[in-house]
């Protein structure tokens, strides 16, 4: 949004306005919906321009949730962005208001209707933006800030990676199989790896610093940086090329209650997209998938 939008009110004229983006992304239909959906996704692509800091407040992309972000650029007051969900139909449709405000005087109210489409390939998504404006010059605002913010999104996308698993056992114990410093680097990594922690704090703030030792005695550095856990629900991380290393993505895992069983969800933002094809180069989805498959042999031995 336009930070100069609180100071004049809006005139009959520009009150109201409906407003129309398309995009689309060589990425997977279920990839982008993860990238529009997903918290931690969300925090990458958010920010408009490099000029801008998102911070967010609350993050709860279920129907009934809200996310709370302020937008900040120095010397300018904080917008404060309101998502409410209204809807979510999985890879089809989504629907939430967004109240926007700056030192406490709300500057637009909006309805955002986000249709998508695509196949295993390339992915579209249309969004439907009906505004209501008090202050003067939102519809600019949101033409050159959403918009914006939707091209980031297509790129995020298509530098996503996004593995998923269903495991016959409730939420709750695979949860602490995963955030259990005990358990956690017994399972982790692909076939015939196994890890070596230097140390582990698996709480929001918390690290952990380990190699990845290969069949072969290859010895690859970790560092995990975790930002957000929300128990039973998400894990929010970085990860880092050896300790304090350069970032090479951004990652979440979240877990959902699936017919009696738990739907694990584990996606990777690489930080460019050279490092995602690299990645994708050396197998990094089939050896993510053993991963969420030895996860799986943890809690339940064969």
């Amino acid at each position: 949004m336009t930070q100069d939008s609180a100071a004049v009110p809006a005139g009959p004229q520009d009150r109201f306005a409906t407003l129309r983006f398309e995009r689309e992304a060589a990425a997977p239909l279920d990839v982008l919906w993860e990238a529009w959906t997903a918290p931690a996704a969300r925090a990458v692509w958010a920010a408009p321009s490099p000029a801008v800091t998102v911070a967010f407040l609350e993050a709860d992309s279920r129907v009934g949730g809200r996310e709370v972000s302020l937008c900040k650029i120095a010397g300018q007051p904080d917008i404060r962005c309101e998502c409410g969900w209204l809807a979510l139909q999985p890879a089809l449709r989504s629907v939430n208001y967004e109240v926007v405000s700056a030192e406490g005087e709300t500057l637009s109210i909006a309805l955002v209707t986000a249709d998508f489409s695509g196949d295993a390939v390339r992915s579209r998504l249309v969004v439907t933006v009906q505004l209501s404006a008090v202050a003067k010059d939102m519809a600019a605002g949101y033409r050159e800030g959403f918009g914006a913010g939707l091209d980031n999104l297509a790129a995020v996308a298509e530098r996503t990676m996004l593995l998923q698993r269903v495991i016959r056992a409730p939420r709750s114990v695979v949860w602490g199989a995963w955030v259990n410093p005990e358990t956690l680097p017994q399972w982790w990594g692909p076939d015939g790896f196994s890890c070596r922690t230097d140390r582990i704090d698996l709480r929001s703030g918390g690290e952990w610093v380990f190699d990845m030792i290969g069949p072969d005695g290859t010895v690859f550095p970790n560092h995990h940086l975790y930002h957000e856990v929300l128990p039973e629900e998400r894990l929010g991380y970085s990860l880092l090329w050896g300790e304090n290393g350069p970032k090479h993505a951004d990652a979440w895992a979240s877990f959902e209650e699936w017919d009696g069983a738990t739907k694990v969800t584990l996606g990777m933002i690489f930080s460019t997209a050279a490092e995602f094809q690299n990645a994708k180069g050396f197998g990094a989805v089939e050896l993510g998938h053993q991963t969420l498959a030895k996860l799986e042999h943890f809690i339940q031995p064969r």
